[in-house]
């Protein structure tokens, strides 16, 4: 069993994301996650604003 230490480890992680490219479909889910949880607050939260009288 080989031993690495820990910043040999966090320098080999940092050139994979690096060969992987920019995660274009990462921040797409992102960004569909934060209007979507927008959306959802609008939508619960407007009727709050009426009075039922």
């Amino acid at each position: 069993m080989e031993h690495n230490p820990p910043a040999a480890w966090f320098t080999e992680a940092a050139n994979a994301a690096e060969q992987q490219g920019s995660g274009d479909l990462l921040r797409v889910v992102l960004v569909v996650m934060m209007l979507g949880c927008a959306l959802t607050a609008w939508f619960l939260l407007r009727g709050y604003k009426r009075k039922d009288d």
